[in-house]
Order: C-alpha cells, then structure tokens, then sequence
C-alpha cells in the first residue's frame, strides 16, 4: 500500500461531498430543496447540512472521501489519492466564495550591531565555536535589539526567512517572530545525503552537530531538522497530523532514505518518537536515537562537558 502522509488524510477528510460535488462532479448533483440535495446516480442519496445518506442502503458520511469508499467503491488510498488530485488542480467554491489559505509573513527582530550575547549563550549551552561561526556567516542565527535575543532562522529554498525561533538570554523567554511558518524551521542541510537526523529543538540539534565534532566526525555531512517544538500526535494514530517541517523536507528531499529520530527523552519525546517511527517505517529506514543521559541533546551535551545545564547568565546591552 502506498504511502501517504497523516497530514494529506485529514485534509482529505475535511472535505464535504456537497462541496466535492459542486467542484468536481457537478453532473452528478440535484438540487431538492433548500439545501437538501441528491445525486442523479442515486435519488435516494440525500445530502443536507453537511451530512450525506444513502437510505436505501442504510448508510451515510460526512465526508466526500467516505462517499469515494462507502458508495463509489474506491480503495480508501485511491479515494484519498483522488481527492489530492482534484483538490491540488483548481481552487475549491464553498458557497459561492473562493477560500484562499491566509498567507504568512515574517517579521523579522530588528538585528543587533553585534552578536555578543547571543554566543556567549550558545557557548553557555556547550555549543562548539566552529558550528556558531558557521550559523552565524550564512545568516542562520542573530542576536536582536533591543530585546537581546538569540534569533533562530528558518529558510524556504529560495533562500528567504521564513521562520524564527527566540530564545531570551539570561531569561526564560522562548517565542517564535510574528508569521513564522514552521514548514520551514531551522535545518543544516546537505545535497549529498540520504540521511537525515531529526531534533524538537534547534539547540538540540547544534548540540549533536558539536557532539559530532568532539569525536573528529563530519557534523555537516547529513541533513539536520528541527520540528520547532514538541510533535503532539492525536490520541489515535489515523486523526494525528504530520509535523509541517518534517513534510515539507521530504517534498524538497527526494534523496532522503534513512531517518534517524533524535527526540526527547521524556514522555512527549517517546511518545512523538512512536507515532512518527509507526508513520515513516513503510517508506524509510527509521532509527532511534534518544540521548543517552539527560532529557534531550542538549543535556546529554552538557553533562558530557561538566558544564551546568541550560546555563544562562545576564547579558550585556
């Protein structure tokens, strides 16, 4: 069977077969009355206030997708597959009025005339100084003004800011900038890799890149990715969404074969750790890899270094 994101099925789900009619099979729809409706292959087929029945059958949906399966007949990964190609060809009418997703833009923290603070922090945290440097000349971390923020840049693959974590220095603070699209969150990315390694956070992620470096590896020969936070799937595996950045690395990375899972290791972590394991097994090579001492990378980091954890001391304006 083949493969097909969390995330595809439930926007396939939310589609109404009123609305699929209208869009894509409008012969097929009768109007009764009202908003009471029929198809002319089956007049016993009612379709009214979002809901659909088939009484002479004695069945009956919600969805377009259940229509595909319960009353066309189709697989339920053909009725999904379906749906993504009529949906993804023209934009869909509800009621007379084109729904267009809202479109997200980044605003960006004023930049800092320097970045002392934000890698005196990053240092704190036991991060390596080639890997900063490295974050820092190709624009991927600042430090803000006036707020003294460590900035964490996310890009889209024209090269554009799309995303941006802040994490206060001295402080507690941890927020994402105004628009922000976590499609697009922190990474190090390679073109000569089939493996990626997959992180909650991006300190998590630096913190592995400098513990391959402690032990004379390469840390840029794979791909890295931040979730930007803490993957929460649904109670049951088939209503929980797919990670935005996970899904939208795979669309640019078609090389990618191996996934090596590298959450938390708390309850959140294990339990994302399990959800995401089960997702990706039928298509990739998926490896665990919690850290071996603390509740995640960075504390496994730390612990290795004799330093204190998530050390923070008071910055300088």
């Amino acid at each position: 069977m083949p493969f097909i994101l969390p995330e595809t099925i439930r926007k396939a789900r939310e589609l109404d077969l009123l609305t699929y009619l209208q869009n894509f099979d409008a012969n097929n729809l009768v109007k009764i009355s009202g908003d009471t409706y029929c198809t002319k292959e089956h007049d016993s087929l009612k379709i009214s206030n979002g809901k659909w029945n088939w009484f002479s059958r004695g069945i009956g949906g919600r969805s377009a997708l259940d229509y595909l399966i319960k009353v066309k007949g189709m697989e339920f990964t053909e009725a999904v597959e379906h749906i993504i190609i009529c949906t993804g060809e023209r934009t869909i009418i509800h009621d007379s009025k084109i729904i267009k997703p809202k479109e997200k833009f980044l605003i960006l923290p004023k930049a800092n005339r320097n970045n002392i603070n934000a890698i005196r922090y990053l240092k704190d945290r036991g991060i390596d100084e080639d890997v900063i440097n490295y974050c820092i000349e190709t624009g991927k971390i600042y430090e803000s003004y006036p707020n003294h923020n460590v900035v964490i840049l996310g890009f889209d693959k024209c090269g554009t800011p799309r995303y941006a974590n802040l994490r206060g220095i001295g402080t507690d603070f941890k927020g994402e900038a105004s628009g922000s699209d976590k499609r697009f969150s922190f990474g190090i990315n390679t073109e000569k890799s089939d493996t990626v390694h997959v992180f909650e956070s991006a300190i998590d992620l630096l913190s592995y890149a400098t513990m391959l470096k402690m032990n004379g590896q390469k840390w840029d020969e794979h791909h890295l990715l931040s979730l930007a936070g803490v993957y929460r799937p649904g109670k049951e595996l088939k209503d929980s969404s797919f990670p935005l950045a996970l899904k939208q690395f795979f669309s640019e990375h078609q090389e990618v074969q191996k996934i090596h899972l590298r959450l938390d290791n708390d309850y959140a972590g294990r339990i994302a750790t399990e959800a995401l394991k089960h997702f990706l097994s039928e298509k990739y090579e998926v490896s665990v890899y919690p850290p071996k001492r603390g509740k995640d990378y960075n504390d496994w980091l730390c612990l290795k270094l004799g330093i204190p954890v998530k050390a923070t001391k008071p910055y300088e304006r």
